[in-house]
């Protein structure tokens, strides 16, 4: 998931914004299939994958003061996770799902090592907060059972994770929020298209079509044009039914997708927010800082959590 070096940038932050800069160019292709269900389009389905090489690989261990490794089930078997340890307060806490970018299927050391304001993944302000997180790797990530479908099967792992975080003793149900950047945004925006499960839902610079990621993201059979728009949430703006912020920098990341899906949208659930002074990296830290006290004070019987252009653009004001 993170590969790190030395001056606390990542080799996979390039090629995070390598996919950024591809998708800027023609993420927006799909027209909307407006009323349509992505839930009933999915149902009797069955993905292609093409053949996938790659060592399986453990999921490191986390400091035992932020995470402990978790098993949640799934569709192809039991799938690794990090999950904030039992606070043993006695209390229920509201949770956010992670997915990370770049190889969202798989969990590493990049869950908790920070990097710099300007590039970093961990979205750690939410644990800081004291907001319970959960990080899960899915199918054919890690030493994970089942193949890597790219964007397909792993939707259902998402949603079966929050079936496993809901039942944690220390988690309320009713506030579990799902979040995730770059190739998790996309992932989060069709889990939301797909269930209302989650409070709310902010997806960090997403594609709106899927068909312009490299092929090591979209591990299927890119012939079939039913494979791609299956995949592709701008496709699927009007089945979303809970609160869905879609964030991006307005500098060097998927801009271009977040505008086209904007123009598209009619679903008054979708809130699309471009953000003056931040790109693909550097809007996540300020911005996620600002949803983990949100959060916090999200407290009603149904979300009134908002977010506006402006307020964002003054996190970012020189």
């Amino acid at each position: 998931m993170f590969e790190s070096t030395e001056n606390s940038t990542d080799m996979k932050s390039l090629r995070f914004l390598i996919v950024g800069i591809v998708c800027v160019a023609g993420c927006g292709k799909s027209s909307p299939e407006q009323g349509a269900s992505l839930v009933e389009a999915r149902r009797g389905f069955t993905t292609k994958a093409v053949p996938q090489k790659g060592v399986k690989t453990p999921v490191a261990v986390p400091p035992a003061n932020l995470f402990r490794v978790v098993k949640y089930d799934s569709a192809v078997g039991k799938l690794a996770a990090y999950l904030t340890p039992t606070p043993k307060d006695g209390k229920k806490h509201p949770a956010i799902i992670w997915i990370t970018g770049g190889d969202c299927n798989t969990i590493d050391e990049g869950s908790w090592k920070e990097g710099p304001a300007e590039n970093d993944q961990t979205a750690s302000a939410f644990r800081k907060a004291g907001i319970v997180m959960m990080f899960p790797s899915l199918r054919g990530g890690n030493d994970n059972p089942g193949t890597k479908e790219g964007f397909f099967g792993e939707v259902d792992d998402v949603l079966a994770a929050a079936e496993y975080l809901g039942k944690q003793p220390f988690v309320d149900p009713t506030r579990i929020y799902l979040g995730g950047h770059s190739t998790g945004g996309t992932l989060v925006l069709l889990a939301a298209e797909c269930s209302d499960r989650f409070r709310a839902v902010f997806s960090f610079g997403p594609a709106a079509d899927v068909g312009n990621y490299p092929p090591e993201y979209i591990p299927f059979d890119t012939s079939n044009k039913r494979e791609i728009e299956l995949r592709s949430p701008g496709r699927w703006l009007a089945a979303v039914r809970n609160p869905v912020f879609v964030i991006e920098g307005k500098t060097d990341g998927n801009l271009d997708a977040l505008q086209t899906m904007a123009r598209a949208s009619t679903n008054p659930k979708l809130h699309f927010l471009p953000v003056q002074g931040a790109n693909h990296f550097s809007v996540l830290t300020p911005t996620t800082r600002l949803l983990a006290d949100k959060i916090l004070r999200d407290t009603g019987a149904t979300s009134n959590l908002e977010i506006t252009e402006q307020e964002l653009n003054r996190l970012f004001a020189r």
